[in-house]
């Protein structure tokens, strides 16, 4: 499996979570910068991160991807769009959350899978 991470780094203990959820191996993490300038549209940018993941066509379609999207609201949204339309269908996410305690620490809160997701809220219409 590869991830695709859009925010900050995953630790060992992120992938070892990740593992564990998943079922599935890390194949590859690919961490992708991800600065948005406010000045100039977001869709082009946006595009432009994906392009730098340095996924191939075919990779898009057939290989196992999971996501980790950036925090900014509208850059994950954006994202989304972007990253269906070059796989056919909605990704899977990592959900990173804060862990309580008296220091500031994460932990991976679940996998989504988008695309299950789409499709049992059709069934809501």
């Amino acid at each position: 499996m590869l991830i695709l991470n859009f925010t900050h780094p995953l630790t060992d203990a992120h992938k070892a979570q990740i593992e564990a959820l998943a079922g599935v191996a890390i194949d590859e993490v690919r961490t992708i910068p991800v600065q948005i300038d406010q000045e100039e549209s977001l869709a082009p940018q946006i595009a432009a991160i994906v392009d730098a993941a340095g996924v191939a066509s075919e990779e898009w379609q057939t290989r196992p991807l999971l996501i980790n999207p950036p925090g900014y609201a509208p850059a994950a949204l954006v994202l989304l769009a972007e990253l269906h339309g070059r796989i056919g269908h909605f990704p899977a996410l990592i959900r990173i959350r804060s862990k309580s305690g008296p220091v500031t620490s994460y932990e991976v809160a679940e996998l989504l899978n988008l695309q299950s997701v789409r499709e049992a809220a059709r069934k809501r219409r």
